[in-house]
């Protein structure tokens, strides 16, 4: 017990927790490791980890206890918090009209994070292994930002090519594993995305096998032929962990390091394409299809797309989080216009929603007080988030010849956030891998507009299309000279 009252979170104490929280019912020393999860976060956690541990609520899928596993030198910090605490994670969820925890232990075990993955890769080898599943980042897949192809020549990929035994990054430890498993007759495990990018699976497929054909073409070979890396799309706010979210677990009686808060919408759509067996995913809630693309681009386009509109004017106005950009008439405002005028009608509705429906859905879920989800953390890595959620509703106006002058807005508020400014003249901390040279050009831009979308890197011939460079070099100066929320009115006006 510490401090507070609360009881310690491990298996020992599950039993004396308070009563009101909710706990595994199912005997968690008798659960055997099915998948490895490289890049264990909080929505992980919250996510596949919670489906998982529905199923064993039910007495079902034993065998497929979760092993996390890292690959940066920062993850072996959330392995020292989850060890200490037998890998359990209290999961507390914030609606409007109810709030409550549950503990979640379909997570059995952490790898040691090394520099040459030697034990990930040991454990991706093991017969009983059969889902290796990921969330890296939208930008961790090593793409090209311009056409979303793999991307060879970055240095950790050639690093990891010449150095196939010992690598560096998640697919280099994979296609070791994989290796491995070939040499040793078994069959490969799913390779299993759950990051935020339209094909998840398709991009995860370039990757492990671009890698291995750099170093061993008939390795990739055999990947491509008798592997699965099935698409998906994932939906769940949640947002990352501080003091408040570890004082609020200990409000509720427990001591938890890494606690996980979370909305209650949950959404999970599958490809059915495995190749080594799977958790019964479908009788707790996800979604198995043959259809995902149509699910991922109404979540990509609207829910995500609309995240970068909210948080970077949020950012310049000194909005601290998603809710509070949701009361704010001018940002809201914004959101909803350029939503409903200029994603939506590009955009087809799937099983039970349409793409009006789905903006008014996610209006409500943004709303939602007891979230605190800065824009800070919404606004990271746009780099890779516009062009992934935003670039391509750009590019679906343009061909079908309607508006875009939301959009460019859009990007032109991206710009002047990345010069590193709030209009109330505080500083706006670095945000994006790229954000030196991100934040050289938007001062450029200040004056020369067309020198931000002169970014080839990230718009391709994006910044050429007439009509989106017209409309952006407009916006850009108005919101240098009278800011953001004067020029929003005047969009929405």
């Amino acid at each position: 017990m510490d401090g507070h009252g609360a009881m310690k979170l491990t298996d020992a104490q599950l039993e004396v927790l308070p009563a009101a929280i909710k706990r595994p019912r199912y005997d968690r020393a008798q659960l055997t490791a099915g998948i490895v999860h490289i890049g264990l976060g909080n929505f992980h956690r919250a996510h596949q980890a919670w489906y998982l541990h529905q199923l064993m609520q039910a007495g079902e899928a034993l065998d497929w206890a979760i092993v996390g596993a890292g690959v940066r030198a920062g993850d072996a910090a959330m392995r020292d918090r989850l060890l200490a605490q037998d890998c359990l994670t209290t999961l507390i969820e914030l609606d409007p009209k109810k709030s409550g925890a549950e503990i979640v232990g379909s997570m059995i075990d952490f790898l040691p994070v090394e520099e040459d993955n030697a034990s990930l890769i040991r454990m991706m080898a093991r017969k009983e292994i059969r889902i290796v599943s990921l969330t890296v980042t939208e930008g961790g897949y090593y793409q090209d930002a311009a056409t979303g192809a793999f991307d060879p020549t970055h240095p950790d990929i050639q690093f990891d090519a010449q150095n196939p035994s010992t690598p560096r990054t998640a697919f280099g430890a994979m296609v070791a594993a994989l290796k491995q498993r070939r040499d040793a007759g078994l069959e490969p495990f799913t390779g299993q995305s759950c990051d935020n990018l339209q094909g998840n699976g398709t991009i995860l497929k370039a990757a492990v096998c671009g890698l291995a054909e750099m170093s061993d073409p008939s390795l990739a070979e055999w990947i491509a032929t008798n592997g699965a890396f099935p698409n998906a799309m994932v939906d769940c706010i949640v947002p990352a962990t501080g003091e408040k979210e570890i004082a609020l677990a200990q409000a509720m009686g427990i001591e938890d390091a890494a606690p996980v808060t979370h909305e209650s919408f949950r959404q999970w759509v599958i490809e059915d394409d495995f190749c080594a067996g799977r958790p019964a995913w479908e009788k707790v809630g996800a979604t198995l299809t043959s259809d995902v693309e149509s699910f991922e681009t109404m979540k990509l386009r609207l829910l995500n797309a609309g995240h970068q509109m909210l948080a970077n004017i949020g950012e310049l106005l000194s909005v601290e989080t998603i809710a509070g950009c949701m009361e704010h008439p001018q940002i809201k405002g914004l959101f909803e216009k350029v939503l409903t005028t200029e994603v939506a009608p590009h955009v087809a509705s799937v099983p039970g929603m349409t793409p009006g429906d789905y903006v008014t859905l996610i209006s409500q879920r943004f709303a939602n007080p007891k979230i605190f989800d800065t824009t800070r953390r919404v606004a990271f890595d746009g780099s890779s988030r516009h062009a992934g959620f935003i670039f391509p509703s750009i590019r679906d106006a343009l061909d079908a010849g309607t508006p875009v002058e939301g959009l460019a807005l859009v990007e032109a508020l991206w710009a002047r956030m990345c010069a590193g400014t709030r209009e109330d003249g505080s500083q706006i901390a670095p945000n994006d891998p790229f954000w030196s040279d991100l934040q050289a050009v938007a001062l450029t831009a200040k004056d020369v507009p067309e020198a931000w979308l002169a970014q080839s890197q990230l718009y391709g011939d994006l910044g050429r299309q007439t009509s989106f460079k017209d409309a952006f070099c407009q916006w850009l100066p108005m919101l240098w000279s009278v800011g953001s929320a004067a020029t929003v009115q005047r969009y929405l006006g």
